[in-house]
């Protein structure tokens, strides 16, 4: 995939206004949950993916020793705009030179799979993740799913026909990347033989945004207490594996 098509689709792409946006912080609130679940004092994070530096930066004013890598110089921009005090690099996830082996106690991998095509892209840039990661380590990888595509971009927005011609649709309603496309999407059974053939051991993985997605509209139209108790429902369900799937994203936290 060109660089020069991702960064002129996140030019013009709001990552901020996303993240800040009702169904945003729903993804955002339960993710820091977990990542907080996982961190303790003194640890070395890296985010890698960063974006605009939403999680970074957060963690960062929380104290951690907080490393941020973005491919995207619009985005990477942002963040030391808005955090000159933080580390942060132009680098891509398929090659990490800059750090040495065993280097984080904690790796935050937001972004890349949802970019990367195919399955020996995403293996390459979980390796790198693990490479960095010490020993013991947790990485928190995150991904977008299959069926949220169908339904969302498929059908609600009427390009199923379109994909089953181009074959990016298979039978089973299984979508695969073309070169040139921006995202790629997965189910679980993907995910799963990414960590066997990684060599990484699932702790948990959960849906952090569950149904958010799909629900835009309806959340802008919730008062302040019942987009609380949203929010409050996501969290109590977001580890139920008969949702994970469903979900727009997915979060799988495993241990190097």
């Amino acid at each position: 995939m060109p660089l020069t098509e991702l960064e002129e689709y996140y030019n013009k792409f709001n990552e901020d206004k996303r993240l800040n946006s009702r169904h945003g912080n729903v993804e955002y609130v339960v993710s820091m949950k977990y990542i907080h679940d996982f961190l303790k004092p003194g640890d070395k994070v890296l985010d890698l993916g960063a974006g605009t530096g939403r999680y970074s930066i957060a963690l960062f004013n929380e104290g951690y020793d907080v490393t941020a890598v973005e491919l995207v110089q619009h985005n990477l921009g942002r963040i030391k705009q808005k955090c000159p005090d933080m580390k942060a690099y132009k680098g891509n996830a398929l090659r990490l030179r800059r750090f040495e082996d065993n280097t984080f106690d904690v790796t935050i991998m937001f972004g890349p799979m949802y970019h990367l095509l195919g399955h020996e892209q995403k293996l390459k840039a979980l390796l790198e993740a693990r490479r960095v990661t010490k020993e013991g380590g947790v990485v928190l990888v995150a991904y977008i799913m299959n069926e949220y595509a169908m339904i969302v971009h498929g059908f609600r927005d009427k390009n199923i026909i379109d994909a089953i011609g181009t074959e990016r649709v298979d039978e089973v309603f299984c979508h695969h990347a073309k070169e040139g496309d921006l995202y790629d999407y997965v189910r679980l059974e993907e995910i799963d033989r990414l960590n066997d053939e990684a060599g990484l051991k699932r702790i948990k993985i959960l849906s952090p945004d569950g149904p958010a997605n799909y629900m835009r509209r309806e959340l802008n139209q919730l008062s302040e207490e019942e987009y609380e108790q949203f929010v409050r429902y996501q969290l109590a369900v977001c580890e139920r594996q008969d949702l994970i799937g469903a979900g727009g994203h997915t979060v799988d936290i495993v241990r190097v």
